[in-house]
Formats: C-alpha cells, sequence, structure tokens
C-alpha cells in the first residue's frame, strides 16, 4: 500500500483499529491467480507474538488452493467518506482544488495456517463469538448449542491463523491540507465518519 509519511498509521493505532473494524478481506495465492475472501478476523496478541483468528466455510477452496509459501493479506477498511473541494476556502480564491477521499486502511501481511483440530477451531469460533457478543443484552455463547449441533457446524468449517510479519496502516484525514482546510472538512464529515 502506497503511505506518504503524512498518513502513515504506527503499528499500535493500525491494530486498535484491526479490533474496532474486524470484517476484512483475506487475499492469498492460488494456483489459478488471487483468492480472496472477506470474513471477520480476530485480532490476537500474545506477548510479541500477534495474529489473526477466524475460519471459513469448508465449501469455500481458498484454504485448499492458497500458497503457504507466499504471504498472505488482511486488509481492514475504517470510517471513509468522499471530500467536496467546496469545503476548501481555495475554491472561492482560486478554484485550484479537487475532490479526494478520506479514509484509514490497515493491510496485515503473514503467513497463512490452517487449523482443523477440532478443540482449537472450537476454541476460534468461541472466542470470535465472545467478541461479538459482549455488547449484546441477551449475548448467545456456543455452548447454548447442542453439542451434537456443534459438531456438525465444526465439521463445515476450517479455522485460520494468520501469523502477522508485517503491519501497514494509512490514516489519510486531510493532514496535507492547510489548518483551515482540515478544520472544514472535519464540519463537513462531522456525524459521518467513525475516524
Amino acid at each position: 500500500m502506497y503511505i506518504p509519511t503524512a498518513f502513515r498509521m504506527e503499528t499500535d493505532p493500525a491494530l486498535a483499529l484491526v479490533a474496532a473494524h474486524p470484517f476484512a478481506t483475506l487475499v492469498s495465492l492460488g494456483s489459478g491467480g488471487l483468492l480472496s475472501t472477506p470474513l471477520p478476523l480476530l485480532l490476537d496478541r500474545q506477548g510479541d507474538q500477534v495474529r489473526l483468528i477466524g475460519h471459513i466455510a469448508r465449501a469455500n477452496p481458498h484454504w485448499r488452493d492458497f500458497d503457504p509459501a507466499v504471504p498472505s493479506l488482511a486488509i481492514f477498511q475504517g470510517g471513509d467518506a468522499y471530500v467536496t473541494p467546496s469545503w476548501y476556502a481555495a475554491k472561492q480564491e482560486t478554484g485550484k482544488v479537487v475532490p479526494t477521499w478520506n479514509y484509514k486502511a490497515v493491510h496485515i501481511h503473514g503467513t497463512l495456517r490452517l487449523v482443523e483440530e477440532p478443540a482449537a477451531l472450537l476454541e476460534i469460533v468461541s472466542r470470535l463469538t465472545d467478541r461479538h457478543e459482549a455488547d449484546l443484552l441477551m449475548p448467545w455463547a456456543v455452548s447454548d448449542a447442542p453439542a451434537d449441533y456443534l459438531a456438525t457446524m465444526l465439521k463445515a468449517i476450517v479455522g485460520l491463523e494468520l501469523l502477522v510479519e508485517r503491519v501497514e496502516g494509512k490514516a489519510k484525514l486531510s493532514q496535507n491540507r492547510p489548518a483551515e482546510d482540515q478544520a472544514a472538512v472535519r464540519a463537513g464529515l462531522a456525524g459521518v465518519l467513525d475516524m
């Protein structure tokens, strides 16, 4: 990802975006070209080791066809919005302005590993569920499902673990514009973005 210095996110804020916006697009190299799968991925930090965990349908060819020798890429998006040049003072002064797009994005590169062992797969499913049910008034838990049903469902998925090797974060939020333009963009986007 092209990241001008002004737009570079440090690793911790980039990983915070991943934790807050866990729905990603996983991209891997397969025998016929690129494979891509949209899926939620949970950020898992254990000491210095950072990984993303999730699962895909066993029917999805992504897990069978990716090249484990080539790093995979998980792409995460934060808030984004169109920025009209009408918000810039220069529009009235010189007319020398163009539209742009403000956004946050994180690319995580790493080694993709499959998880098929039932207990490890159950842990992935449980952790994902617990994370996304946490704020609900009546959270559902994996243990709420009958054991035989759960065993059948687990056979229909394959767990994934992306061992993080490189984190690239970009926050393009009009930092390259004069302070008055930045304030005008913030006012124009008030309430629109989670930035």
